[in-house]
């Protein structure tokens, strides 16, 4: 579960400057960097494919899959996502990607780990961020998803493994792109330097849309050896 401070000098500084929320300026929510309002204000995705996690205009209480999935079932087992890619996420997420609010981790990290304790989420044998290839990374300076991993890893105690799994295509943004364009841009982008020993891996990305890039890796881990790769994203479009 979310971990509380455990230490003097943090109980001290927690003290002396309580967090303010990152929004509005208001006293934090523990050690969110978000207000309780701002927080209720975020949009959760509600009723979801259980495999991919698309949001569905169906309300019902049993299980949905969408016509995408039933016709072409991918390489990952299921995604876990909160929050639609809107608003104030969108906008978190963005600023970490582009504007380098490397800070933005930290809050992203700490409520998806919030969310997957709360969906009692199996935890797998580790966490795997999205690589970023070379030129891409020289580029930001850092790798988002790795950085948001690092604060998963410390809450759910499952250790993150990056060195294994190499992104060898510099892969053109998928912003405009299609589906179709979208999986061929992303064909073959990613390589493993020696065979996968873990049973159950989790991939983890900032935002999810189409799913390309989330299938394309797990189609390279299970080539590789791993059994079962779920899917952890702060958002879906």
């Amino acid at each position: 579960m979310i971990k509380t401070v455990n230490n003097w000098s943090g109980i001290i500084q927690y003290s002396l400057f309580p967090p303010s929320c990152i929004f509005c300026g208001k006293q934090a929510e523990r050690l969110l960097d978000l207000c309780h309002t701002c927080k209720k204000g975020l949009l959760s995705l509600g009723t979801q494919c259980i495999y991919c996690a698309q949001a569905l205009e169906i309300k019902a209480n049993k299980q949905q899959i969408c016509g995408r999935c039933q016709k072409e079932p991918k390489a990952f087992d299921k995604v876990y996502a909160p929050y639609q890619h809107q608003g104030e996420i969108r906008y978190l997420i963005n600023q970490l990607k582009f504007e380098n609010a490397y800070k933005n981790s930290r809050l992203l990290g700490l409520l998806l780990s919030e969310f997957l304790v709360t969906q009692k989420t199996p935890l797998p044998d580790y966490i795997m961020p999205v690589p970023l290839h070379p030129k891409r990374y020289r580029q930001r300076g850092y790798n988002q998803t790795l950085e948001i991993a690092k604060v998963i890893s410390k809450e759910l105690n499952t250790p993150i493994e990056y060195k294994n799994c190499l992104r060898t295509q510099n892969s053109a943004h998928q912003i405009s792109l299609s589906l179709k364009q979208r999986q061929q841009n992303i064909k073959g982008a990613f390589t493993v330097k020696q065979a996968v020993s873990a049973d159950h891996i989790a991939i983890l990305d900032d935002v999810m849309t189409t799913g390309a890039t989330a299938n394309e890796l797990a189609k390279t881990l299970k080539a590789a050896g791993a059994k079962r790769v779920d899917i952890w994203v702060c958002a879906r479009a």
